[in-house]
């Protein structure tokens, strides 16, 4: 009998083993007792459980808040490897593998202890430290929360003390663990002018992989976030699910892995392809921020989560006003002068706006920059198109009332430079092979810290010769391809980490010395957008696209990740849609323009002008409102959404009318968010040129907040490419 026991008891330890569970079988006498670690915010429970047989720290439980967490101590079922390793048991992906100097290519990480602090009443920073129990290797898992955000923010630091660097393959900021009957992810991919499709699909038995290996325009195919639901598809107000993204201006790569069980492993983290990387002794080696949000609620709820978090937390000055400007682009392209921008500066003026931003195409003189061939590199002002400097504009700018905004794009080069003359060592390409251009241009590496002071004194050489500079477009042009280190030598593995952090290291030295000045993130359009680099920006340029029936799809898939006043939204001349389409699109973010004022009519300028009074008088709604998206364009052939104030009493509804079919009627809209026993003022607001209103209309009419959210409004027409705004007040 004894023998039978035996068998038993190493058959269901081997199958525990397997798939990352604890032995079973009754605790011995002298076993440690069981811990549990819990990290909590006002609505969610991340709880892990160090197994008192086997030191190893497993996840107990994601969810909703739990009466009685001490309750998990029981549960052996549910049990998950918190932070898997390689080379041992695990037989799923790893959250980290590593070679060590003696060649063994495994790890395994117990548990030593804990730490909790609280910098404030709203934040905890819990701490696990685990180590290898036969080399001198730690891994501490950093969870941050904020509960009243209901947001958990995760990193992991890693720390060898061997003689001589060791190799880790694999480093993941998160392994989260999930026991559902279905997943569904959604996911956002796209390109140039088309960022931010979106796709849901469930996933299935077997690994699905979402990254990046651009180097820099990291969601320039994939964006670095997600939707995860479990059980069922999840709407914008029901469904349980989670809304993660990472803190990472570089490669990225999220793995989703359903086992033969259903169960469900989601890593998170940089993308280690091609990035092998040699830990040097006693010298930490960090991850970024994995970032997320649970919700029991749906989407919606998730999604103001993360907008409430970055606004305090995530995005530089976020509780501060942002400046609405015009810039000069597609006025002039690089056909400019001084005389021409001065008139741009009175048409700023003139439309009541905040900020005039001069674009590409006023640097470079040996190679001027008169298309993008050329100059790139080369911050000095083109004599021909600026013989009186940048600080005439600015002087200009200030005597009239309006800031002034530069352009730059510090972290490239034009071959065709002076830059690329003095310094090919500067520059990241193969040796052996031919230069490969991307927008005429290559980039500088970062990695070298020549470079990084160059790039610095971009800014800070600018800065300081004009002070009066009130805004920066940082843009970012070209991905990395034939990507080669002079600098780095025998560790071109260590690019891709290394250029993000010296990038990241640049920007905190301005930061230091220039802490409120408003820079917007650029790259391509909307190619470099993520919690990594908003930090340092305190906006970011969504898309090349302005067409504003593209840009509804676009600014709706951003505003489930980040909130609207960090998107930035132009009027343009592209499309062939009315200028009150155009401007109502516009802003649901913050709206700017980039179009020929001295082109518009009497009325039309009458129009924009009202506009931007309208949009400055209700910002702080559409800036900082909880979001609402009430009907979205992926189910029909509208889109609306509505933004309402903490105190409830003021909001503000888009309505935008995308196609009509012959016959095509709309229902009236539910409203959501308001005070049901508070009566409301409706008001239709950015009235046509024309003066007219869609019929009917429900301007002028005043609802309980209960009708409204249960009964609701006729919002738009049935007319192709129009909409309407409402101002709702208490």
């Amino acid at each position: 009998m004894k023998k039978v026991l035996f068998i038993i008891t190493l058959i269901l330890t081997i199958i525990s083993a397997s798939v990352g569970q604890p032995p079973l079988g009754p605790p011995s006498a002298n076993q440690p007792p069981d811990i549990i670690i819990s990290v909590s915010t006002l609505n969610t429970d991340l709880v892990y459980k160090v197994n008192g047989r086997d030191r190893r720290l497993y996840q107990s439980y994601l969810g909703s808040k739990l009466d009685n967490i001490s309750e998990l101590k029981q549960a052996r079922d549910a049990e998950h490897l918190a932070y898997a390793t390689s080379g041992t048991d695990n037989l799923f992906e790893p959250a980290i593998r590593m070679t060590h100097n003696d060649g063994n290519p495994s790890l395994e990480l117990k548990y030593v202890s804990h730490n909790i602090e609280k910098p404030d009443t709203n934040i905890t920073i819990t701490s696990i430290l685990l180590k290898d129990p036969e080399y001198p290797v730690e891994v501490t898992l950093y969870i941050k929360s904020y509960a009243a955000e209901d947001v958990i923010e995760q990193w992991v630091e890693i720390v060898q003390k061997e003689a001589k660097p060791v190799t880790i393959y694999n480093y993941a900021s998160s392994m989260l663990h999930f026991d559902a009957n279905k997943y569904w992810l959604t996911q956002f991919h796209g390109y140039w002018a088309e960022e931010m499709k979106m796709q849901e699909n469930e996933l299935t038995s077997g690994i699905k992989i979402l990254d990046s290996k651009l180097g820099t325009r990291a969601h320039m195919y994939q964006t670095p976030v997600f939707f995860l639901s479990l059980n069922e598809k999840s709407d914008e107000n029901n469904g349980e699910l989670i809304a993660g993204t990472l803190g990472w201006s570089g490669n990225f790569q999220f793995v989703f892995e359903v086992d033969e069980k259903g169960s469900l492993r989601v890593i998170s983290g940089i993308n280690p392809f091609a990035s092998e990387y040699s830990i040097q002794p006693g010298k930490p080696f960090k991850t970024p921020s994995f970032i997320f949000t649970y919700s029991n609620h749906g989407k919606g709820l998730a999604s103001r989560n993360l907008h409430h978090w970055a606004t305090n937390y995530g995005i530089l000055d976020g509780t501060k006003p942002r400046l609405t400007l015009l810039n000069n682009w597609e006025t002039t392209y690089f056909n400019f002068n001084e005389p021409k921008l001065v008139g741009l500066l009175d048409d700023t003026k003139k439309m009541g706006l905040d900020l005039f931003l001069l674009d590409d195409g006023w640097f470079a003189n040996k190679y001027p920059r008169n298309d993008d061939h050329a100059g790139l590199g080369d911050w000095q002002e083109n004599k021909a198109k600026l013989p009186d400097g940048l600080g005439y504009l600015v002087k200009e700018a200030d005597s009239i009332g309006v800031k002034f905004g530069i352009w730059i794009e510090p972290e490239m080069v034009n071959p065709k430079s002076e830059l690329y003359e003095n310094h090919p060592e500067w520059i990241l390409k193969l040796p052996n092979r031919p230069e490969n251009y991307y927008r005429n241009q290559l980039v500088l590496d970062l990695t070298n810290p020549k470079v990084q002071e160059f790039v610095y004194n971009v800014v800070d050489g600018m800065m300081t010769k004009y002070p009066g500079i009130g805004f920066i477009k940082w843009d970012c042009n070209r991905m990395m391809t034939n990507a080669y280190s002079v600098y780095l030598k025998d560790e071109q593995s260590h690019l891709y980490i290394d250029y993000v952090n010296s990038l990241y290291s640049v920007l905190a030295r301005l930061r230091q010395k220039y802490p409120h000045l408003p820079v917007m993130l650029c790259s391509g359009g909307g190619g470099r957008v993520d919690y990594g680099a908003l930090r340092y920006f305190t906006e970011f340029w969504a898309s090349d696209d302005t067409d504003p029936l593209e840009r509804v799809y676009i600014q709706w898939g951003y505003s489930y990740f980040f909130p609207s006043f960090a998107v930035c939204n132009h009027i343009t001349s592209w499309g062939k849609q009315s200028l009150k389409f155009r401007t109502d699109v516009a802003m649901m973010g913050k709206m700017g323009y980039d179009i020929q004022i001295n082109g518009f009519t009497e009325k039309e300028l009458k129009f924009s002008q009202d506009a931007i009074a309208n949009y400055k008088r209700l910002s702080d709604v559409i800036w900082h409102g909880d979001l609402y998206r009430l009907i979205s364009p992926y189910e029909e052939d509208r889109a609306v959404l509505m933004y309402v104030n903490s105190s409830k009493d003021k909001a503000v509804l888009f309505a935008y009318t995308l196609n009509s079919r012959f016959g095509e009627t709309f229902n009236r809209v539910r409203l959501q968010g308001l005070d049901p026993v508070k009566t409301y003022n409706i008001r239709e607001i950015n009235v046509q040129p024309d003066g007219q209103r869609f019929r009917p209309s429900e301007s002028g009419k005043s609802y309980s907040g209960d009708y409204l959210m249960k009964i609701g409004l006729n919002v738009g027409s049935g007319a192709a490419l129009s909409s309407t705004v409402f101002e709702i007040t208490e």
